[in-house]
Formats: C-alpha cells, structure tokens, sequence
C-alpha cells in the first residue's frame, strides 16, 4: 500500500455532507433531542445538530481507534 505525505489540513471550514438516516434513527434522534430539552419536545434542537458531536464524542471515546492512531503515527 502506498503511503500518502499530507500534512495536517488547517481548514476547518465546515463541510456539507448528506446522509440517507433510516426513519428508526431519525425518530429516536428526535427523541433523544426531546430528552436534552428536559423532554420538552418545543425548542429542542434539530435532529441534524446532535450528529456532528456525536461522531465527535464517538471517536474521542474509541479506544481500538486512539492505539491504532498511536501505532500508525509516525515518529
């Protein structure tokens, strides 16, 4: 395999992406936005909004990918 030589990109501009939530995960999206509301589901925040730090959460939490991370570091 081929190893690439990036750098760290410093853009951290946002960037749009589409995915396709089957209605299961969408509702329970809702839901859980619902529940950080106080369960109040007026004024909760959009489904949409909760993704990004989820994912965000995911991978600082993942400890098979923070040692793979480690051993695939150079130097």
């Amino acid at each position: 395999m081929t190893r690439l030589s990036l750098a760290d990109l410093a853009d951290e501009k946002p960037v749009r992406v589409s995915v396709e939530l089957s209605a299961r995960l969408h509702r329970e999206l809702v839901a859980y936005a619902t529940a950080l509301n106080g369960g109040e589901a007026k004024n909760a925040p959009a489904p949409e909004r909760l993704i990004p730090p989820m994912i965000e959460r995911f991978i600082a939490t993942d400890r098979s990918y923070s040692k793979a991370r480690r051993v695939a570091a150079p130097g």
